[in-house]
């Protein structure tokens, strides 16, 4: 019996047993846009969990897309594959990664999320490496691959500015020579800035991205714990957006109080930055929405003392009234545990003119509720730089229709050389292209 197997197993009867006595207040739908609806917090001997078990995808399966457009595997049979980033002559740049290990194991529920977490991602092992792919006869379909940077601790975001490749690993951001169009790199990394790592990594990934003059990076830090079960030490230099100067590699603090912020992009034709965070757990089916907002500098967003604006989580001791005052609310709710990991805007002419200046968000999917939210590439409609309408789901049928299994999970977005949407999906091991018909 394999070891997926096993956990899945175990994990579906623990789960079976906690939404027997958990059902969700009231649809998902009811708590997204700019004022979601919010219920009263619930506190649970176990809380609520979902399992979708992986089962990829055959050669001949896809995601759905809507009427007007296509989609196909642009490179397949990858090993998590986490971010993409297209390049200006067409290139692709995939960051393939996975959990580095290092969250403790505390609390007794913390096992049974340990196995639940463990049996909805598949079996095959992180690349931990950034590939560049090419397609050299322009069928949307990648025919050559080559391996930049290998044997990484656990990377995830990625950026390129002035001939130099910035991979934001797990405990520090790297920096390399590399020219677009070449297919290795230039020389040894150097350590432009450390990042805080282990031994505790509770959110590993680290998000990335470059102002539009290409002088600062902005790297996004998720908290050591759910609401600071590991102890407030623990949470140093966490829950954060750091801006860096790319030629001294000097950090501070940008906006905190961000629990996990990710895909962290500039909004095209602007200096306004935006992130989607996932928040806090353990407090309900509907609890708490994960959110998209542009950010502030020096806001704070209220983790771990409050959620949603001024929500006081009277889990978190001590309290601290003073910071629940500051805590700016973010712009967009975009349901509760969706687990939004990727974000990208439309821009250009190669999508039709309602998705332009719009967001595309990859919701890689809850497992911390009874009814499955997410799994699915979300498009929000935007109006005068700012959300305005329902999301839509763009990119969907990672779920099989019962709600079981799950082909794959979207994670990291973003726009190729020709305006194509890529979508890197790490339990399908694909990367999917998305083409205007």
């Amino acid at each position: 019996m394999s070891a997926r197997l096993i956990r899945a197993l175990v994990a579906t009867a623990l789960v079976t047993g906690v939404a027997a006595c958990s059902k969700p207040e009231f649809p998902a739908h009811e708590q997204y846009g700019n004022q979601p609806r919010l219920p009263a917090p619930k506190q649970f001997l176990f809380p609520p969990m979902g399992l979708a078990t992986p089962i990829g995808w055959k050669a001949n399966e896809t995601p759905t897309v809507p009427r007007g457009f296509a989609i196909q595997g642009f490179a397949r049979n990858l090993a998590n594959p986490r971010s993409v980033l297209g390049l200006p002559n067409g290139d692709v740049l995939v960051v393939e990664s996975g959990d580095p290990g290092l969250a403790p194991v505390l609390r007794p529920k913390d096992i049974v999320f340990g196995l639940t977490i463990g049996a909805v991602h598949g079996d095959t092992k992180p690349g931990n490496r950034v590939l560049l792919l090419r397609d050299t006869n322009g069928d949307g379909v990648a025919d050559q691959r080559f391996v930049l940077a290998d044997k990484l601790f656990s990377p995830f975001g990625i950026a390129v500015v002035d001939q130099t490749l910035y991979v934001a690993a797990t405990d520090a951001i790297l920096a390399y020579p590399f020219r677009t169009g070449d297919t290795r790199l230039g020389g040894p990394a150097r350590v432009l800035a450390e990042l805080p790592g282990g031994p505790i990594d509770h959110h590993w990934t680290k998000s990335l991205t470059a102002s539009p003059d290409g002088t600062k990076l902005y790297v996004g830090v998720g908290s050591n714990s759910n609401i600071v079960e590991n102890g407030h030490e623990a949470e140093k230099d966490r829950a954060r957006i750091f801006e860096v100067d790319r030629q001294t590699g000097a950090m501070r603090p940008y906006a905190t109080g961000l629990r996990n912020p990710n895909g962290l992009t500039f909004r095209p034709g602007t200096n306004d930055l935006w992130t989607v965070v996932n928040e806090r757990d353990e407090i309900g089916n509907n609890l708490v929405p994960d959110y998209m907002t542009h950010v502030k500098p020096g806001a704070f967003y209220g983790w771990p003392w409050s959620w949603y604006g001024q929500h006081v989580d009277v889990r978190v001791k001590p309290e601290r009234p003073d910071m629940v005052a500051r805590a700016t609310p973010p712009d967009y709710a975009l349901g509760p545990h969706v687990a939004a990991l990727g974000l990208a805007f439309a821009n250009g002419g190669a999508f039709p003119a309602r998705y332009q200046g719009g967001a595309f968000v990859g919701e890689h999917g809850s497992w911390d509720r009874t009814q499955l939210n997410g799994y699915q590439v979300a498009f929000v409609p935007f109006a005068n730089g700012r959300p305005a309408g329902k999301p839509e789901a763009f990119v969907s049928g990672f779920l099989t229709k019962d709600e079981k299994s799950a082909h794959g999970r979207p994670v990291g977005l973003g726009f190729d050389a020709k305006g194509a949407l890529l979508v890197a999906d790490d339990v399908g091991n694909t990367v999917w292209r998305v083409t205007a018909r």
